[in-house]
């Protein structure tokens, strides 16, 4: 993982300016920094890198055959495969994985990002030609603009760019562009139809597709882990990763965090962990170091949804801690919820059509939510996360599955996630502890102890005045702040990212079919308040 910037048709281009933007994201890439500029002298990609894959020779912008470079952000998870098949006849300079982008566009032009198995966004530069792209579900942030002379920026990360352009945007997921198609839409799923979604359930495809996209993702020269929090989600990928390195020999590090011993979280974390047999590290924080550090998580994130930030916070303070271990690579659980329909809302849905619907939505919004916050909050400490459940390949048999076998049901006895639970419920070699297994969705931000979210929507209560929200409307016209908690974070993006364009690029996570907008998952009739799981199978 990396951080990349591209700057185009720029007429006085600045070499030592460009650097102190691409500086900007250090944080994303400490190992290496480099830059190429074109013949033209207009036209500029830099690259700060995190040295994951081919730690020695790896180096980027890396040059094709000829006058083309790539910088890379992400990981391609079949660059072996394709050098054995579709790149046979190329050499290459390292074993990077990234090369295989550039050698693919030298051999096919544009079209040959649905050949990519893995998470991207990169940037090739062909003299004064150049082509950006999204990974299909924009697990890999991207922002683009044009400068008031029309000169292209693109960047992982949007304050690199804020105060350059005049138009600012999130980069589309599932695309790519260039100069003379403009955007296009390369990823375009039959599942994006809710209509199609109408396949039988197979438990065994379910499962051995999950296992697969987590293997791919084990691939790294450098220490792999796990984030663990002991809900479903993480507790599998858990579990799995632990059964894949086991047949090699390899101890694998398992990480939790929460407020104190009691939190729900850590207690069932360190329960899984005992089960998988993890070497297992429970991080605890205060509620005080936990504001202390929102005003830079703030910057680092780019949003001021509170629902990322809510479950940010212990996000970025894990990431550190695991960062100084020396750790450089986590499995987590993002997505799951998305797909099969995991949080407790979803038990509200007026219908299968409208629940799979709501599944597509949530899973085309990823880039905004949980993708930006599992990335951002890792990315801050030079850590990659990666995320199994969103391999396009699980994607494709996961979310044609009839919705009927995945909306949750407690009156026939279907809690949410049914049928992932079910997949992994083997009672002769399990996969996880039973109540483990059938543990009720818990909202990360929850989790890792109730009081940390009550602690701070008091405290914003305290930093906000009545009057501020009656001006609420009139300082942020767009997406206006509601409550005290989202004025309060809402004035820290300000700061940092004071124009309008930025405050766009925000989407608000806000439950369906709930007579409430709070996001944690305690709003909802369903949750059961408790450390006791409610075993419905």
């Amino acid at each position: 993982m990396c951080g990349i910037l591209g700057i185009f048709d720029k007429k006085d281009l600045d070499v030592q300016h460009v650097q102190m933007l691409s500086q900007r994201m250090r944080h994303r890439g400490p190992d290496m920094q480099d830059y190429q500029v074109n013949n033209s002298k207009t036209g500029i990609i830099t690259h700060e890198r995190l040295a994951i894959i081919d730690l020695y020779t790896g180096k980027q912008p890396i040059q094709g055959t000829n006058t083309a470079y790539v910088v890379h952000n992400g990981e391609i998870y079949n660059h072996v495969k394709l050098k054995e098949t579709e790149l046979t006849d190329y050499t290459f300079r390292t074993s990077s994985d990234s090369e295989v982008i550039v050698k693919l566009y030298e051999k096919y032009g544009t079209d040959f990002c649905n050949l990519l198995d893995g998470v991207f966004g990169f940037i090739v530069m062909d003299s004064d030609r150049f082509m950006i792209a999204r990974d299909p579900i924009g697990i890999k942030p991207l922002y683009y603009g044009q400068d008031k002379e029309g000169a292209y920026y693109f960047s992982s990360e949007m304050k690199v760019i804020e105060d350059q352009v005049e138009d600012l945007s999130a980069f589309p997921p599932g695309h790519y562009f260039t100069k003379e198609t403009g955007f296009v839409q390369y990823y375009q799923p039959e599942w994006a139809d809710d209509k199609v979604c109408t396949e039988e359930l197979d438990y065994v495809k379910l499962k051995d597709s999950l296992i697969e996209a987590t293997r791919k993702r084990l691939m790294s020269d450098v220490p792999v882990g796990v984030l663990l929090s002991g809900g479903l989600d993480s507790s599998l990928i858990s579990s799995i990763t632990a059964r894949l390195m086991k047949d090699e020999g390899k101890t694998l590090h398992s990480f939790s965090i929460g407020l104190d011993e009691t939190s729900p979280d850590i207690i069932a974390a360190k329960e899984v962990a005992d089960f998988i047999g993890t070497e297992h590290h429970a991080i605890h924080f205060t509620f005080d170091e936990g504001l202390a550090i929102i005003d830079k998580l703030v910057w680092h994130l780019e949003t001021y949804d509170i629902t990322s930030i809510r479950a940010s916070t212990p996000m970025y303070i894990m990431s550190k801690y695991i960062t100084d271990l020396g750790i450089k690579v986590v499995l987590s659980g993002e997505g799951s919820d998305e797909i099969f329909g995991g949080y407790l809302y979803f038990h509200n849905a007026p219908s299968d059509q409208e629940f799979q619907k709501e599944t597509i939505r949530r899973v085309q919004l990823l880039s905004t939510a949980d993708c930006l916050r599992a990335d951002k909050s890792t990315m801050a400490w030079a850590l990659e996360a990666r995320v199994p459940f969103l391999d396009r390949h699980f994607l494709d048999v996961a979310m044609k599955i009839d919705p009927s076998y995945k909306r949750p049901n407690r009156a026939e006895g279907k809690m949410e996630k049914h049928i992932i639970r079910k997949a992994f419920d083997d009672k002769e070699q399990p996969w996880l502890p039973e109540h483990v297994l059938w543990r009720q969705k818990e909202q990360f931000s929850d989790g890792v102890g109730y009081s940390w979210i009550d602690q701070l929507v008091d405290y914003c209560a305290t930093q906000i005045s009545d009057q501020e929200m009656e001006q609420a409307e009139t300082l942020f016209p767009i997406n206006t702040p509601t409550t005290k908690e989202a004025m309060y974070m809402r004035k820290i993006f300000h700061k940092h990212f004071p124009s309008e364009a930025a405050a766009k690029t925000v989407k608000k996570w806000i439950p369906k079919w709930q007579e409430n907008e709070d996001p944690s998952g305690r709003a909802s009739t369903i949750h059961e308040q408790t450390t006791e799981v409610v075993e419905i199978h």
